[in-house]
């Protein structure tokens, strides 16, 4: 093959777009990748198939570029286009085809020997969310769900994006407005957490829905339906907008949009793989394999089963910039949550730390209102410290002492009347001590890490290990989701967590570990309401997302906590009463921080068999009427209903 073609530089300079990038004008593709110990790089096009395989039927070299990068210009080439590269690498190495570490979409799954890349016009896809604006960040309430199996439809192996974009009138009447799917990037084998991706600018093949898939016209119709329920108006998806995964997942983030939830990406830039395959970006230039340190984009370092990346290196922290930028500008996507930042900081260094800057820093440019989450253990100021104060530039961050105190809690409520509840962890954790600003903490009691199979329970487990449904169950879980939704700090919830799922999840289809859509009994339809309706008073009481926060009583004894949320200069005063106690106390002595009527806003009491016909409370509110008490200079009696949540307004 030495007398290949060499393809020209025409429309390609240092700024060209990497990977396979098709003109405006329709004239052709620009290819431009980075190998720099490669002797030749090829690129294959023009597959066609011959029985069982795909053969291409053209072949040329890329140019040289200089510093590492090799590129060409192929005239003609349209959307859809089937594409490898053929790497040769340095004498002592290996040589064989490769995927283009920016293909925008895969013809199949990667660990399949007929995966292509396939060239995608980002200009072609009809977005209708020009009017979208992504909430304030204290303002979210964030909905964490896995793509594959949050929502199985009967017959199907797997969930898929246009799977949830179907269930997107459920989640807009949750409240909810972001979803947070489990990372969606190409990774190897069928089934997967997403934590060990390979394609970084790919979506997962098995979260789309085949082209010729019998059932694509009804997914057609059911995202125009979607369409013609928010804007008859909206102009129709029609079948080449849902043609391949990139399309698809761009359809469930429109439609996403449109019912009013952002959507933020889990990123997973500590580390890539598991499986790399032999396609992949491992070993891209073909250096040879006798240290892991000439993997190019790798260092020797392992994390999670796949290797971290080389952040040493300027190019690799570029390729992941590339890719942060291309889901904010190709996928209007509302943030990130970046995995175990606190790897990227302990194996990469000041590399490592420099990357973040570099990375938040050139989001924040691009999509200022994009939030930028980070899992950090342990929280620490720094993390989301300003770039220009040497701080690693994120917004906002996991937050694991609220979770751990509430769960505790719950656990020890659960050992009986007479077992301690350390009802003061809960009161000194709500405030992130850790954080100068309370908003910043990202607070949940479950997550896809905590409450995976053979890892931890799920709340109503814990709450009760013999009946996940008994009294004690339904009404320890009120109080914890409740303590997440009125705590200073984004609100994250776990998919089922909003109907009582007690379950711990998996990444299997049909492991009996699903999330139980088909068991909605009336305790979780009980659940489910009480659920919306709490979401519901947090977005409409302004004082439970202000920033301001004093825990003015906790009692361990009594199993009770109290808090005052407000509005710095504003008010919107807000009083939130826990109990954990299995007794009601009928005349509880309480500070407030106002004289006058305090109008009891909810009750979670009422939520046990809807409507609750032993609902105990203070009817429409209370009046202030003693002297001042636990710090503050009003007080008044209350009523606090066993194992509840209250929460009081100044009228």
């Amino acid at each position: 093959m030495t007398d290949l073609q060499t393809l020209t530089l025409a429309h390609m300079d240092n700024f060209t777009a990497m990977g396979g990038n098709l003109l405006a004008e329709g004239s052709g593709a620009t290819f431009r990748v980075w190998a720099p110990a490669a002797r030749e790089v090829r690129l294959l096009w023009d597959y066609a198939k011959t029985g069982p395989a795909w053969h291409n039927r053209q072949c040329a070299k890329l140019r040289a570029m200089g510093d590492g990068y090799w590129g060409g210009f192929v005239a003609g080439m349209q959307a859809g286009e089937r594409y490898m590269f053929y790497v040769v690498g340095p004498l002592g190495g290996s040589e064989g085809l490769k995927r283009d570490p920016y293909a925008r979409d895969l013809s199949d799954d990667p660990m399949w020997p007929d995966c292509h890349c396939l060239l995608v016009d980002p200009r072609s896809f009809p977005w209708h969310d020009r009017d979208f604006r992504p909430p304030a960040f204290h303002e979210l309430v964030i909905y964490q769900l896995h793509i594959g199996v949050w929502f199985i439809p009967v017959g199907r192996n797997n969930g898929t994006f246009l799977d949830v974009a179907g269930k997107l009138p459920y989640l807009q009447s949750l409240g909810i407005n972001a979803i947070q799917p489990l990372p969606i990037v190409e990774f190897p084998g069928l089934f997967s957490l997403g934590y060990n991706g390979v394609d970084y600018f790919s979506p997962e093949t098995d979260y789309g829905v085949g082209d010729d898939d019998p059932a694509m016209p009804r997914y057609l119709e059911s995202v125009n339906q979607l369409l013609r329920d928010i804007n008859p108006g909206l102009s129709p998806y029609r079948p080449e907008h849902l043609r391949g995964t990139a399309n698809q997942l761009k359809v469930f983030i429109d439609l996403c949009h449109l019912h009013g939830i952002a959507v933020l990406l889990d990123v997973v830039y500590n580390h890539a793989g598991g499986d790399f395959g032999d396609q992949g970006l491992y070993f891209f230039d073909r250096q040879p394999n006798d240290s892991q340190n000439n993997s190019l984009y790798f260092t020797d370092r392992g994390w999670a089963g796949g290797l971290v990346f080389a952040y040493w290196n300027d190019k690799v922290k570029q390729f992941l910039i590339d890719n942060a930028q291309y889901w904010l500008r190709e996928y209007h996507c509302d943030g990130f949550r970046y995995d175990e930042v606190s790897v990227i900081k302990n194996e990469g260094g000041e590399h490592g730390w420099r990357f973040c800057q570099y990375v938040t820093d050139t989001c924040r440019f691009i999509k200022p209102q994009a939030i930028h989450i980070a899992e950090c253990w342990p929280v620490e100021q720094a993390v989301v410290g300003p770039t220009h104060l040497n701080g690693a530039g994120f917004d906002a961050l996991q937050n694991d002492g609220l979770r751990d105190a509430v769960r505790g809690a719950v656990g020890q409520a659960s050992g009986g009347a007479a077992n301690f509840v350390d009802m003061s962890r809960i009161a000194r954790e709500i405030a992130s001590p850790k954080l100068s600003d309370k908003w910043r903490a990202v607070q949940c009691c479950e997550n896809h890490d905590i409450v995976r199979l053979d890892r931890g329970w799920r709340i109503p487990k814990i709450a009760d290990s013999e009946n996940t449904q008994s009294w004690y169950a339904r009404s320890r879980s009120r109080v914890a989701l409740g303590l997440t939704l009125t705590a200073a700090g984004i609100a994250q919830l776990f998919m089922g967590q909003e109907f009582l799922e007690d379950k711990q999840w998996s990444d299997q289809p049909h492991s009996g570990h699903e999330i139980g859509w088909d068991n909605l009994n009336q305790a979780r339809i009980d659940f489910l309401r009480f659920s919306r309706d709490l979401i519901a008073t947090r977005n409409r009481l302004p004082g439970l997302t202000g920033s301001g926060l004093n825990v003015f009583h906790a009692h361990d004894g009594n199993r009770i906590l109290a808090f005052h949320r407000w509005r710095p200069g504003i008010g919107d005063d807000t009083v939130v009463v826990a109990s954990l106690n299995e007794t009601t106390f009928h005349e509880y002595w309480l500070g407030f921080p106002l004289a006058g009527f305090w109008k009891e806003e909810f009750n979670s009491d009422l939520y046990d068999n809807w409507m609750n016909p032993w609902l105990v409370g203070n009817g429409k509110g209370i009046y202030t009427s003693g002297s001042g008490m636990h710090g503050l200079p009003r007080s008044a009696r209350i009523t606090i209903p066993a194992n509840s949540i209250l929460i009081f307004t100044r009228a």
